[in-house]
């Protein structure tokens, strides 16, 4: 297939047989495994998949590539569409799924929360995002890289970075690093806490990052919660808080009657 990279879909197409093979021996799959690849583009990834998978499920947003990766691939199940607008009930899949793909750097943030949104659904995912981005999830905290997606990995998955990827493995050469991440949904959640209610707090305590947990709260959707009798110091700085942290604050503001909102 002879199309050339679109910006606009934030397109570097793979090349390097050696990533792909380190990506599909991490998602752990046997012919009957149940998996959906984000963003095929020319098939790189898929082809090296479909030698090892009975039939494999793919949503692509570049319409000039859909014609000819369903000639060359008889047993790919192809959907037109953006993937953070895909509804997981459409798929014909048996669930939870595992997740592959070298996925749009510009799109990473929105695709890591979707996969958190839908993580019922997911058993785990490998994807080649941007190395600082793939830090963030893996920090510890008190540490710059600490912020809300090594809170919500960590919460709600075991990640572990796989490996740094070379620049010069894309066309075109991206200008950041990449790297393989691993993320498995394999946590148990804390049936009394809200989920939802839990990633909100996270959001709005990481809100204003060098201010203390009062001024970003006070800055917040939970500006008009009652602290006082919080049993937490709230002049320390997100980034000085762990998990178990977040949760007993989700958990306070659970006991003051908080209401789950749509921002």
């Amino acid at each position: 297939m002879g199309f050339k990279p679109l910006k606009k879909f934030g397109q570097n197409y793979l090349i390097d047989k050696n990533i792909v093979n380190k990506m599909i021996t991490t998602l752990d799959i046997v012919p009957e495994s149940s998996v959906l690849e984000i963003g095929p583009g020319k098939g790189f990834i898929t082809k090296l998949l479909l030698e090892k998978l009975n039939k494999l499920i793919a949503v692509e947003i570049d319409s000039r590539v859909i014609e000819q990766l369903k000639t060359e691939f008889e047993n790919l199940i192809i959907f037109e569409r953006d993937f953070l607008k895909l509804n997981f009930n459409e798929l014909d899949i048996v669930k939870p799924f595992k997740i592959i793909g070298n996925i749009p750097f510009n799109q990473t943030g929105n695709i890591l929360f979707k996969l958190i949104a839908n993580r019922k659904q997911i058993d785990n995912a490998v994807l080649i995002i941007p190395l600082d981005i793939a830090k963030r999830i893996v920090a510890n905290k008190r540490t710059k890289e600490y912020g809300i997606l090594s809170v919500l990995f960590s919460y709600f998955s075991t990640s572990n970075l796989v490996q740094k990827v070379s620049q010069n493995v894309f066309i075109p050469r991206p200008n950041i690093a990449a790297s393989i991440i691993h993320i498995q949904f394999n946590k148990n959640e804390d049936n009394n806490i809200d989920a939802d209610l839990f990633i909100k707090v996270v959001k709005a305590s990481f809100g204003n990052r060098r201010k203390t947990l009062n001024n970003s709260l006070r800055n917040s959707i939970f500006n008009t919660c009652d602290f006082s009798n919080l049993e937490m110091s709230l002049s320390k700085r997100a980034e000085e808080l762990d998990v178990d942290d977040f949760l007993k604050l989700t958990e306070y503001l659970q006991k003051q009657s908080w209401q789950t909102k749509t921002n």
